[in-house]
């Protein structure tokens, strides 16, 4: 007999079979054709300048954070108002539901409004370009050594 666990550990190594096969398939069924331009770096259709290690801006992940956090509130958003529409609990409440959820409405709102004021008085959402460092190398070898080999 097979207990409960021995059937996850079936479908965990029956899903990493079935990936594992359909890799392997695609391995041996495409096309491989490469060539300079499928080589070279993408970076939005334009050609690649300066050094590829440089430092990833911070305000990339301040403005990623300020914009989950309006998305969570959006969460809240819905049900609210699908609750707030309620025509049961109006008639129910006589109208006290409709005053008690707008205001709690208003009060979240507020709330998320005052911290929006707060990164934006602090500086969190002004957005400065960072200088960009060229590091001057000095290689002993010949730069024609790496072009020798390229197209």
């Amino acid at each position: 007999m097979i207990s409960d666990f021995g059937y996850i550990f079936l479908f965990i190594l029956a899903g990493v079979a079935l990936v594992a096969l359909f890799l392997a398939v695609n391995k041996f069924i495409r096309p491989s054709r490469p060539n300079s331009e499928k080589l070279s770096t993408y970076e939005s259709g334009e050609e690649p300048t300066g050094n590829a290690n440089v430092q990833f801006n911070i305000r990339f992940y301040i403005v990623a954070l300020v914009f989950i956090l309006f998305e969570v509130e959006l969460v809240f958003l819905f049900p609210w108002a699908t609750v707030f529409g309620s025509e049961q609990l109006y008639e129910a409440t006589n109208g006290l539901w409709a005053w008690v959820s707008i205001s709690e409405m208003f009060v979240f709102l507020g709330m998320m409004a005052l911290g929006l004021a707060y990164a934006w008085i602090k500086g969190y959402l002004d957005w400065v370009k960072p200088e960009v460092k060229i590091h001057d190398f000095k290689s002993g070898i010949p730069k024609e050594a790496y072009t020798k080999y390229l197209p």
